[in-house]
């Protein structure tokens, strides 16, 4: 009788061990998939990959984005006290996303070793859809905001991803005020073209990316956004910077302002009878207007408008960002906002 007592007490315990370790097994796993405060670099394993599908479901639920590891992310030690949050438009193409986007934030991360990297995204309307659609959570600034100064970050730079410092960018000048006394310091990064230096440096950029179409016949045709603020003019100076380094068979034009797709006309049937037409996006990312307003079947894409004129056309589906040359401009203006910092 004892020894069946002892046999029932001992199987008894046994199952009540194997529960416990399942538990854990469990708790462990719901634990992995968890928000945490930690450094966004060093979190990788639900970062979305370039080879993922558009919705990419494996990327997790209730995860945010984070910014793939630096090359070497034990070349320096880690500065907690100071971070890099860079601000993008953002888009809502995936993988046209991680080639702009996350290729930027990598090459920031990579430079910058000892400071954390995180991101954030301005159009809320792109960061609801990634929500509902991909189960993707990315921050806006004031969530970012909110998170850094939580986690004890002191000094800040903040990097935009814009092309100007149009009205997108003068809100985040504007949020940032709001946080002042969350920070010690704040340091706003320059937007992509800024300086005389920055132009020449795009100019360089868009013109070594195409150059297999500069063949004397080809109109190479970059589309931008356009603002209804002053910083518009940068449309003008690109144009300006690209004729005095001898490209003239390269125009800008923009979707929502000026120079309009008939001032391109215009000037290319000024210059010379082109055949054909490269279209490129002059845009960070691939996203909506470059697939759409550019590239689009309908009457009015440019693509539509040019071929009814009678041009070859053949579009360039490559975002700025995937330029390593638009990248080193960005990191050279974290380089410099984190000198003010010092």
């Amino acid at each position: 009788m004892k020894k069946r007592t002892r046999a029932v007490f001992v199987c008894t315990l046994m199952t009540a061990l194997c529960m416990a370790g399942c538990g854990n097994t469990a708790d462990t796993a719901a634990g992995a998939g968890s928000r945490t405060s930690e450094n966004v670099i060093e979190s990788q394993t639900k970062v979305p990959k370039e080879e993922k599908t558009e919705t990419q479901k494996d990327v997790g639920e209730s995860l945010p984005e984070t910014i793939p590891a630096p090359k070497n992310p034990e070349a320096k030690e880690k500065n907690s006290d100071t971070g890099i949050l860079a601000v993008s438009f953002g888009t809502s193409y995936n993988d046209n996303r991680e080639k702009t986007i996350g290729a930027i934030e990598r090459a920031i991360g990579d430079a910058f070793p000892e400071y954390e990297v995180r991101r954030a995204f301005t159009a809320q309307m792109i960061i609801d859809k990634l929500k509902k659609r991909d189960g993707l959570e990315v921050d806006n600034v004031t969530q970012a905001l909110e998170r850094m100064a939580a986690d004890g970050i002191e000094n800040l730079v903040v990097q935009p991803t814009h092309l100007m410092d149009g009205l997108e960018y003068q809100d985040v000048v504007e949020e940032l005020k709001k946080y002042e006394n969350s920070f010690k310091k704040i340091v706003m990064g320059k937007p992509l073209l800024m300086e005389d230096d920055d132009f020449t440096a795009v100019s360089k950029a868009i013109t070594d990316a195409t150059k297999s179409y500069d063949d004397g016949e080809t109109a190479i045709v970059y589309m931008g956004h356009g603002t209804e603020a002053d910083s518009n003019q940068i449309y003008g100076k690109l144009q300006e910077t690209l004729k005095n380094e001898g490209f003239e068979n390269y125009f800008i034009g923009t979707v929502e302002a000026e120079p309009t797709l008939e001032d391109v006309i215009r000037s290319m049937e000024d210059k010379k009878a082109y055949k054909n037409v490269v279209l490129a996006p002059l845009m960070v990312v691939c996203g909506d207007h470059a697939n759409n307003d550019m590239a689009g079947e309908e009457e009015d894409s440019w693509k539509s408008i040019l071929t009814a004129k009678g041009y070859q056309v053949e579009c360039l589906f490559q975002g700025l960002g995937e330029l390593k040359e638009i990248q080193e401009i960005y990191v050279n203006h974290v380089k410099e906002a984190l000198g003010e910092l010092e």
